[in-house]
């Protein structure tokens, strides 16, 4: 049914009238903070001297016994690169292994990490027979299935960008930078090599 032309426009008028009044308005008045402590709270610029601490410093220095987020200061650690941020670090820092415990510890470690945060996709074993890779096969996202830690090309690639993949993620897999630690994440790499040398014996890395 059409509307008459004058009823047209006063629909036209009316649609035009609330829209314009949903512009809000502009005001020169104080704004209405309700907690006012909260939103204007007094604070001490960087590196100001603190009458409250014995100490006189603002900044504090970390608690004793502090678990730093921050990645490790040797950016080898840190990223799974070189130096010189190019070439990929071709086998675990040593350092990590060492104050994780030792070879065996830290595959231990690498062993329950993985456990977690791998297998309900990669399997137990690294050849994607995980519950979740099974689950998007079974759906037909063939795409989504992970693939095996086994194939030559997972065996060969250097340490650092196996550690990298984890850091950051690849394709359908997500980042675990924030949810597993630096050395956490060297333990993970650490036991995939593990399972691959148990599958196909030591694997070959580039020269």
């Amino acid at each position: 049914m059409t509307l008459p032309l004058n009823k047209q426009f006063l629909a036209s008028l009316l649609v035009m009238a609330a829209l314009v009044g949903c512009r809000g308005q502009t005001t020169q008045d104080t704004p209405v903070v309700p907690i006012r402590n909260m939103y204007n709270q007094p604070r001490y610029d960087a590196q100001e001297r603190s009458a409250f601490f014995q100490d006189g410093r603002t900044m504090r220095p970390q608690v004793a016994g502090t678990v730093s987020r921050e990645d490790d200061a040797n950016l080898g650690v840190a990223t799974g690169r070189a130096d010189d941020n190019a070439e990929w670090v071709l086998e675990i820092p040593r350092q990590v292994v060492q104050r994780n415990g030792g070879g065996a510890a830290f595959v231990a470690r690498g062993q329950e990490r993985f456990n977690i945060y791998c297998a309900p996709c990669h399997g137990d074993t690294g050849s994607a027979e995980g519950p979740v890779a099974h689950r998007v096969a079974g759906l037909g996202f063939n795409a989504m299935v992970p693939p095996t830690f086994h194939d030559a090309r997972l065996r060969g690639i250097p340490d650092g960008q196996l550690f990298a993949t984890i850091t950051h993620g690849i394709r359908n897999m997500p980042a675990y930078a924030q949810s597993i630690p630096t050395d956490d994440r060297w333990a993970i790499v650490s036991y995939v090599r593990a399972l691959q040398l148990s599958e196909q014996g030591r694997p070959s890395r580039p020269e």
